[in-house]
């Protein structure tokens, strides 16, 4: 599935919508394709096509959400860049005070990384260039979609021939409780309801900034490439994220990990999708030798992080004692 929308950020809306369901092979049982009323500005018209015009007849969101339910339930959610179209998804029907009825979702990004497809890039067009599907519509939702179900099916075939083991993470609702803090989980109360009678939903209104208790695992010093994440790592995050950064933070602190607020010479990882930016944590990261990867390798370390073994690593810091990084 494929979803284009007004922007990258938690208050941007979904503005279009497209779904082919597989069977178990790969091959296509049906497609779906929808526009959607964002009752805003289109944003970036140079990119999807969707002008405000062409938006001001389609449905809102809450109109097309039983029928784009019925399209996800009980499958399994495949993007290119999962993580983003979940939270997008996921964002919409917290507004529309609904539950989204998926529970995992498979990344055609890490599908081709576990494959170790030769790519150039991870976007969509080097995907499709390397299957040999032709691309007629770029950042179509019903091309995109097309496109990644023709590049998922020898995808599927692949890992299937080799053993490979499909990448899926678990989707986890929105929810939205009386005192205003938005969280992660499966509580709603009945079909459809969304944190039940005495929820209190206020469109963007999602959680305020939070001290996290303390992380109980000594630090085991820097994350190293090819080996898992391991509890009490201390973790920092630099630049937008697909997922809003909250909520990967509780993932990450869920998994047993140090958030840092700062990037210093004990940091073991940072998260960003842009190493280049220049940013103070970018550019520590690379004067201190901080490994550092992108959101979604990010998410397929979370899939597995090895317990703490009850003994601090270190980090020796060049030149003297390290600073802490919060």
């Amino acid at each position: 599935m494929d979803v284009e929308t007004t922007g990258l950020s938690r208050d941007d809306r979904i503005i279009s919508a497209a779904v082919y369901r597989l069977d178990a092979r790969g091959d296509v049982e049906d497609h779906w394709y929808t526009l959607v009323n964002p009752q805003r500005d289109p944003g970036p018209v140079w990119i999807h096509g969707l002008t405000s015009d062409k938006l001001a007849g389609a449905p809102l969101f809450a109109d097309i959400a039983e029928e784009f339910a019925a399209r996800l339930a009980d499958r399994v959610l495949v993007a290119h860049n999962a993580v983003f179209d979940w939270s997008m998804i996921a964002r919409e029907y917290a507004r529309a005070e609904r539950t989204a009825p998926v529970r995992q979702r498979l990344c055609t990004i890490a599908l081709s990384k576990e494959l170790g497809l030769p790519l150039p890039n991870h976007k969509l067009e080097s995907l499709a260039a390397h299957f040999g599907v032709v691309q007629r519509q770029a950042h179509h939702a019903l091309d995109d979609a097309r496109v990644l179900a023709e590049a998922f099916r020898p995808s599927l075939h692949a890992a299937a021939g080799d053993g490979v083991r499909l990448p899926l993470l678990e989707c986890r609702a929105l929810t939205e409780w009386s005192d205003g803090a938005a969280r992660i989980g499966h509580q709603s109360t009945g079909p459809g309801s969304y944190g039940g009678a005495n929820s209190s939903y206020r469109p963007g209104s999602w959680r305020p900034s939070r001290k996290r208790p303390a992380c109980p695992y000594p630090n085991p010093g820097r994350w190293q490439d090819g080996k898992p994440l391991q509890q009490g790592m201390r973790v920092a995050f630099s630049g937008d994220t697909s997922v809003e950064r909250e909520l990967l933070e509780d993932r990450a602190f869920e998994a047993g990990l140090h958030i840092a607020t700062s990037v210093s010479r004990l940091t073991s990882l940072l998260v960003t999708n842009d190493p280049d930016s220049g940013t103070s944590k970018t550019t520590k990261a690379r004067a201190f030798g901080t490994p550092v990867v992108d959101e979604a390798a990010f998410g397929q370390l979370l899939q597995d992080v090895a317990p703490a073994d009850g003994t601090a690593g270190s980090v020796p810091p060049p030149g003297g004692p390290a600073p802490s990084d919060g």
